[in-house]
């Protein structure tokens, strides 16, 4: 039975044979893409359910290839990269990579990274189907965000961090443990994939993101959601 599709984008022939005989070895199933134009071809049936990205590519970069992924689909994005700055890290996360791999790494890190990455189910579960706080509505089962009435498209750890938040509204979350709770236990330090994301929830669910009044952050300790006090008197749990 097989664990996944992996489609492997990267222009060197031997990293591409190595990664694809380390993960053939694993129940995965490969694809192969030496640029970004390729990679793009590649979203046909069987669709591939994540993506190991080179950042370094000809023609097309990582960065422009990750952008045009996500304009066609949510797979899950592993950038790998050997360079470490954090800017760039940033920009890709933006663009909607789920992770981000600094060479050179042990296959073990790549799987774990990858098991991380294809799990789609958060560490909490609320109990109502729908949320409805001011302008917002959150639907649990059907993994769907709506404000002032308009759907808004979420990635998957997008819709999971919020997932969380609300899980333990009213509560401020440390950094450490909202990342092991949406990435998984092997994270912790990674604090530039929270604030990333946040600040991506922000845009699409605060009316003013400047000045969120959902998510707020305590600085130096985490993140939470609240409802604001002019809403508290409201209903809040539909369905």
């Amino acid at each position: 039975m097989s664990r996944g599709r992996v489609l492997i984008v990267d222009d060197e022939p031997e990293i591409r044979r190595v990664l694809r005989m380390a993960l053939v070895s694993h129940g995965y199933e490969i694809t192969e893409a030496r640029s970004g134009e390729e990679a793009l071809g590649k979203f046909r049936e069987p669709v591939p359910e994540i993506v190991l990205l080179d950042l370094k590519l000809p023609g097309m970069g990582g960065l422009e290839t990750c952008r045009a992924i996500m304009a066609v689909s949510d797979v899950p994005i592993i950038v790998l990269s050997a360079r470490h700055a954090e800017k760039e890290k940033v920009e890709l996360l933006d663009a909607g990579a789920d992770d981000y791999l600094v060479k050179p790494f042990g296959v073990e890190e790549l799987l774990a990274r990858m098991r991380v990455a294809l799990r789609r189910t958060p560490a909490a579960r609320v109990q109502q189907p729908l949320l409805v706080i001011g302008d917002v509505e959150v639907d649990f089962k059907k993994r769907r965000v709506r404000r002032a009435g308009e759907y808004i498209g979420l990635k998957p750890k997008e819709f999971e961090l919020l997932h969380y938040l609300i899980a333990h509204q009213g509560d401020i979350i440390p950094h450490r443990r909202l990342l092991q709770a949406v990435w998984g236990p092997e994270y912790g330090n990674e604090f530039e994939y929270l604030r990333v994301i946040i600040n991506r929830l922000r845009r699409k669910i605060e009316a003013d993101p400047a000045r969120p009044k959902y998510i707020i952050t305590e600085p130096k300790v985490g993140y939470g959601f609240l409802v604001p006090e002019e809403l508290k008197s409201k209903p809040t749990v539909a369905g």
